[in-house]
């Protein structure tokens, strides 16, 4: 048997194969939680104006993403505290394979579904098909998803980029239920070293979901407009330090009324190569932008739909001055 042209054996071989990088385990529980959308209890942006029908009631019970540090699910993985709603962030580098341990620990049927990254119907955690695509309640599937290059950043993209993944068991009521997490995917090569698959031209990233969640069939008071499940200021810890290389990681989610305007006040940001303050989004948007945080302050970051700011889709963003003899 002659051998094959080398062209055709590059054809042969899957993209995700041909670069084959670390696996990267993670574990993660959907579990039930109850949820405050203001914590504080108070109007954290004008605390005169309080809450309005929006704190009428601010708790509700939800399920969350919960990621571990390993298989015996008991130590609960660290999270900065912004993250709120969002599950644990999966990181990689193209060429890596995720597996992603899922406990379900609600009394629901549920599943994980990514978005952008390659999987086989087993793992597509979806349409309640294959063996990720049902998983009962105490039940347990490990899935295997691969960062092929057609998962990593393109040719105009930064040197990472972010990714949804969310319950598609029943979808629409799980995202509303608040399954919902992110993936961040780093070029080739722009690592900070194999244990580390965070990009290195980077200092500091946040993500942040912009989503209107219905907790009361459409009532008004219950049409939470929430960036990361706050309302109303009470999204805390989006802090940098002058001069530092920002990576916003900008994703939404949810029905018609969510198409949202993400407006940073102090700074602008690049957009594929667009300067602007203001990035669109509608649901399932998944966008990353850059900034140089570089004016010292305390400003606003919210959404800039009319309707969406007087419901409290608003927090505030801080850029503490470098320390001394800092460039």
């Amino acid at each position: 048997m002659k051998a094959l042209p080398a062209l055709l054996l590059l054809f042969a071989i899957p993209s995700w194969a041909a670069s084959a990088g670390q696996v990267r385990e993670y574990w993660v529980a959907a579990e039930p939680v109850e949820w405050n959308y203001a914590p504080s209890g108070r109007n954290l942006i004008h605390p005169g104006a309080g809450l309005g029908p929006w704190g009428e009631r601010v708790r509700y019970p939800k399920y969350h993403f919960i990621g571990y540090t390993d298989g015996s699910y008991q130590t609960p993985a660290p999270q900065p505290r912004w993250r709120g709603i969002l599950g644990p962030e999966l990181r990689g580098e193209v060429g890596d394979t995720l597996k992603v341990h899922f406990r379900n620990r609600t009394e629901l049927p549920l599943s994980m579904h990514p978005h952008g990254l390659h999987y086989d119907e087993d793992n597509d955690g979806a349409d309640r098909r294959g063996a990720g695509g049902v998983i009962g309640p105490g039940e347990a599937y490990t899935y295997t998803w691969q960062i092929d290059e057609a998962a990593g950043p393109g040719p105009t993209d930064p040197s990472s980029i972010v990714w949804l993944y969310h319950s598609h068991f029943d979808p629409v009521a799980d995202i509303n239920r608040g399954l919902i997490g992110t993936i961040v995917v780093t070029r080739k090569g722009m690592t900070r070293g194999p244990d580390d698959p965070r990009p290195r031209d980077v200092d500091r990233s946040f993500s942040t979901l912009f989503m209107v969640f219905d907790e009361e069939d459409g009532a008004e008071g219950g049409l939470m407009h929430a960036m990361n499940g706050y309302i109303f200021g009470n999204l805390q810890g989006l802090e940098a330090v002058a001069g530092e290389r920002v990576r916003w990681h900008l994703v939404a989610l949810g029905s018609e009324v969510d198409l949202h305007t993400a407006h940073w006040h102090g700074e602008t940001v690049l957009d594929h190569g667009r300067r602007t303050d203001v990035v669109e989004l509608l649901p399932a948007s998944m966008v990353s932008v850059d900034m140089i945080a570089d004016n010292p302050g305390t400003w606003l970051y919210h959404c800039h739909v009319g309707d969406h700011i007087t419901a409290g889709m608003k927090t505030r963003w801080t850029v503490t001055p470098a320390p001394a003899g800092r460039r």
